[in-house]
Order: structure tokens, then sequence, then C-alpha cells
């Protein structure tokens, strides 16, 4: 498995990177999938109730698919190895500590964290201090 798995080394040389573009998370029903090749998700999960999506928010608004939250992403540019242990109760925790929500979607090479628009700014600098802070006992 390539990627680092040592937790200080991860937070250590994390460098989040706040993306500009608005993101929105949908599902899509069986009727809804037609759709999908002109959408160009950047994301897909299969759940027994639908296919979640993740769209940048003008396409969803081009295509009349509902979403309830607008988010930005946040991402970690550091490549963790899908076998790491920590890094995203490391993360985690320094988001809850500032009241903020987070959606994860893990990449092979990096992690990507969904956060509302609201907060965006606050999640940046949380998550700067935690590289600079590095991991507390």
């Amino acid at each position: 498995m390539s990627g680092e798995t040592n937790l200080t080394k991860l937070i250590a040389s994390m460098d989040p990177v706040l993306s500009e573009k608005e993101f929105i998370f949908a599902s899509l029903t069986k009727a809804d999938r037609q759709k999908l090749s002109s959408l160009e998700p950047i994301g897909t999960f299969q759940e027994r109730e639908g296919l979640t999506v993740i769209l940048q928010k003008q396409q969803a608004d081009q295509f009349n698919i509902p979403y309830s939250s607008v988010l930005n992403c946040i991402t970690l540019n550091v490549h963790s190895s899908l076998d790491a242990v920590g890094l995203t109760a490391a993360f985690a925790t320094t988001l809850t500590k500032s009241n903020i929500s987070a959606n994860v979607v893990a990449g092979y090479y990096h992690d990507h964290i969904f956060i509302s628009v609201t907060d965006a700014d606050r999640a940046l600098a949380a998550l700067k201090n935690l590289v600079r802070d590095g991991v507390s006992d």
C-alpha cells in the first residue's frame, strides 16, 4: 500500500487547501441516472436508497437536482495511506472542537473534507492550527 501511515508525519506534512467551488450532495433514483454522464460528478457512492452524487452546485442547479446544503471542499494535500490510523479522528476532533460538521471522502491519495460554505474559513484555520500544533497526547 502506498502513502504515509505515521500519524505524526501525516499531520506535520498535511497541507489543507480550500476549494472556492461550491458542491452539493444529492441522491439519484434509477430514473435520474440517465442524467449521470451529463452531471460529471466528482464522486459517487451506491447506497440502498439511491446513488449518492457529489456535484458542483451549478450543475445541480442546471439539472434541477434537489439538495439541502452547499459545501466547500478542503483537500488535505498529504498522500495518506488507506491503511493509516488516526488521521480522520485527528481532523474530525479538531473540527468538532470548533463545532464544524464534516463530510469526509477518502480518495486513494488524499482526504477531502466537505464543510458548509459558512464554516469554510474557520475549518481551514482549525486544520492549519492542527498542522502547526501537531499530534496532541
